[in-house]
């Protein structure tokens, strides 16, 4: 049999392998609340402009907010032969409420429809990732301002670079994720403008409202051209590339976290509720929440890739083939969701092991730059002077197993006279890191500013 919304032309139903590939009603009911908006918005500016009856709009309108319910309730019932959310909900809409049902596709196709069923759904998963990352951001200024003076060590390369405070670190995170917090603004700005009207891709020759239905789905403004309201999908792209960022971020502190929490570091240790067992070896706490955290952006990532691929061979305007930005999204977005959620709850529960942290900055002559900038700021030395007369007294201390701060005076006024004991004063990690005052830098007083103001700022 042919299909009732689109059969008059045909007069036989598809094949079983083109319902197949054709149907995404599999995925694309999820779109239901936003689609049940769209139309009720849609068939209120069609009763107001006279272009179907005040009595059908409303009939519409109650049919529409009976089948949400019925949605939610899980009592509706999904047919892949009526392909996607849009001719599900027509058609238990005429069930409903009969030949008034027909009434709500005047002046609409599919095409705008879908763009902006998506669109809504885009926007609202925009402002859940939003608040997801606020709640990440606060997770790390706390525990940030409470290690505000905790000392580890700063890496370049992974090797011990100059001391840092842990609340530094995190710190860190948090201006990456506003950051993310921004672009995804950015793009909920530029998707936030409503295609319908566009119809398939012309327009239409009723005399609509598109400002109408923009305000009553808290867009912006309705779309200028018809053509681009239906054929583009970058408000998907953006968005996809701002998650891929983001996760790309989470992925970088995750893969912290596992090496942080490793016996060789024992920097942190992470809580049960995120860490697992072995089924063999009963000794092991594999960190487990942030090694899961790390693979999301392959999937991210792949989901962006995917729908560029899609997109950039595609004449205007709309092909079957956009039918693909919807699948990848969503699984993006959802798994981004739920990195930050278990991000959130690492940070939180994440226990900071001080003295290892101490020790390992302590470690790798981390102040060496401090002597070096003693040389300038107290000798009055050239800093490449002082670069290489630092180097050369860290060989002797490597050579003879100790640390800066434990070499003896002498043998430091073997290689520069001018040095006295004025210069252990700098060598310690907590005056390296207290000493680093500039705007941005790691001194405690530093952190608890910013770590407050980041918590007043988030609110």
């Amino acid at each position: 049999m042919t299909n009732k919304m689109w059969g008059g032309r045909f007069a036989a139903g598809p094949s079983e392998i083109m319902q197949e590939i054709n149907a995404s009603i599999g995925f694309d009911q999820r779109l239901f609340a936003q689609d049940i908006a769209g139309s009720k918005a849609h068939a209120a500016m069609l009763g107001q402009c006279g272009i179907i009856s005040h009595a059908d709009a409303a009939q519409i309108s109650e049919g529409l907010t009976r089948i949400q319910s019925e949605i939610a309730a899980g009592q509706f019932t999904f047919s892949r032969a009526l392909e996607d959310i849009h001719m599900n909900i027509e058609a238990r809409l005429a069930e409903i409420i009969g030949e008034a049902a027909g009434r709500l596709h005047t002046a609409r196709s599919r095409n705008d429809q879908v763009a902006t069923d998506f669109r809504l759904y885009v926007r609202d998963a925009i402002d859940t990732l939003t608040q997801q990352i606020e709640a990440l951001m606060r997770a790390l200024a706390d525990k940030a301002l409470a290690h505000a003076a905790t000392i580890m060590p700063g890496f370049t390369h992974l090797q011990p670079a100059q001391p840092v405070t842990f609340g530094h670190h995190l710190l860190a995170y948090v201006e990456m994720l506003d950051r993310d917090r921004g672009r995804l603004g950015d793009a909920r700005k530029r998707l936030n403008q409503s295609p319908l009207g566009a119809a398939a891709l012309a327009g239409t020759s009723f005399p609509i409202d598109p400002a109408m239905t923009a305000r009553a789905l808290s867009f912006d403004a309705p779309m200028h051209n018809s053509l681009d309201a239906v054929a583009d999908r970058d408000f998907a792209l953006e968005t996809l590339a701002a998650a891929a960022i983001c996760a790309t971020h989470l992925s970088r502190f995750a893969e912290e976290i596992v090496i942080w929490s490793t016996p060789q570091f024992g920097f942190i240790t992470l809580s049960d509720a995120f860490s697992t067992g072995s089924s063999i070896m009963p000794q092991k706490r594999n960190p487990d929440a942030a090694e899961l955290v790390r693979a999301k952006p392959g999937r991210i990532i792949a989901a962006f890739t995917g729908l560029m691929i899609v997109m950039k061979g595609l004449p205007l305007a709309y092909g079957k083939d956009m039918q693909e930005d919807k699948e990848a999204l969503f699984d993006a977005l959802d798994n981004l969701s739920l990195a930050l959620a278990a991000m959130t709850g690492m940070v939180g529960d994440m226990v900071a092991n001080e003295k290892a942290m101490r020790a390992a900055a302590a470690a790798g002559y981390s102040t060496a730059t401090d002597l070096a900038d003693w040389l300038v700021r107290v000798l009055g030395k050239p800093f490449r002077e002082a670069h290489h007369t630092t180097g050369a007294i860290v060989a002797v201390a490597e050579k003879r197993g100790l640390e800066l701060a434990d070499l003896d005076l002498a043998a430091m006024q073997k290689i520069e006279p001018g040095i006295t004991g004025d210069v252990f004063k700098v060598l310690t990690v907590e005056a390296s890191a207290a000493s680093r005052k500039s705007f941005g830098g790691t001194a405690p007083a530093n952190v608890r500013r910013e770590a407050k103001r980041w918590l007043k700022k988030l609110g």
